[in-house]
């Protein structure tokens, strides 16, 4: 196993946590929300932590580190609002 497999896991792996933590996202405003951010700016948020799983071009000027932060958050329930994605 060289470090390309490995570095195609993790890439897999930070794919799927960026595509659960936007279902979360979607999840908690379905319910009625948070009342921390509006159901637009959740939305949006949302489609940013899909796009950058998809390394969608447009949003290559975001931090996927501070998203995969963001997703870890959220997944977690571990205060996402602390995040500088966080809808203001």
């Amino acid at each position: 196993m060289g470090s390309s497999h490995g570095d195609a896991d993790l890439r897999e792996a930070q794919r799927a946590l960026l595509l659960d933590a936007a279902a979360v996202m979607r999840r908690r405003h379905a319910r009625g929300g948070d009342g921390s951010t509006s159901p637009n700016a959740a939305e949006a948020l949302a489609n940013v932590l899909e796009g950058v799983a998809r390394s969608e071009p447009a949003l290559h000027e975001i931090d996927r580190d501070e998203a995969i932060a963001l997703a870890h958050r959220l997944v977690d329930d571990d205060h996402p609002e602390l995040s500088r994605m966080w809808p203001a």
